[in-house]
């Protein structure tokens, strides 16, 4: 590394050069000038939605060597207009945290330890749990004879991290199981 001298002194450039307000290449260290955006050296950049409101922010997701590299808003978005909240801006890190979970874990009744789980077998898990939740708990009808085609075994609760549609979604899918106890986190 180089000695500094007085001429590296920023003031003294400021003073002597073209940028009397110092407000440019001044008071911009050699190291400064050295420094590129992370977005720079993307391979790729996808596009993709913030996954922590209902809002539906746009996002630029930059990736390197099939690992994310950054997160911005994407200008393009009519939602956000390039523009994130901190949490929208900080999703990087929910995607790169060493502590996040990537496979199933599944402990059973009873059970002290978390043990893997493959998908299929966790989805067939609970699909067989509801199906089976759905038929012990079926009411055809009330004490009348009023048809009420409903489950009382299974309910609903969504979070304000699904967009419209999921809940959309969700909702029509709990409806057809005959569930009636369906509510959102956004409005409750």
């Amino acid at each position: 590394m180089a000695r500094k001298t007085l001429l590296d002194w920023p003031v003294l450039r400021q003073l002597t050069g073209r940028d009397p307000l110092g407000r440019g290449a001044a008071v911009t260290s050699e190291r400064t000038r050295s420094l590129e955006p992370r977005t720079v050296q993307a391979d790729t950049v996808v596009k993709s939605i913030c996954p922590y409101c209902a809002v539906g922010c746009g996002q630029n997701v930059y990736v390197r060597d099939g690992r994310v590299t950054q997160i911005e808003g994407d200008p393009d978005s009519p939602v956000s207009r390039g523009r994130l909240c901190p949490k929208g801006s900080a999703s990087e890190q929910l995607v790169n945290s060493p502590g996040r979970a990537t496979r199933m874990l599944y402990r059973r009744p009873g059970g002290t330890a978390w043990e893997p789980l493959d998908l299929e077998q966790a989805t067939d898990m609970i699909a067989d749990r509801v199906v089976e939740s759905r038929r012990r708990h079926w009411q055809d009808t009330d004490e009348h004879g009023k048809p009420l085609r409903r489950t009382m075994g299974v309910a609903a609760l969504g979070g304000a991290t699904l967009d419209n549609e999921e809940n959309y979604l969700i909702k029509k899918l709990f409806t057809a199981l005959g569930a009636i106890q369906i509510e959102n986190q956004a409005r409750i």
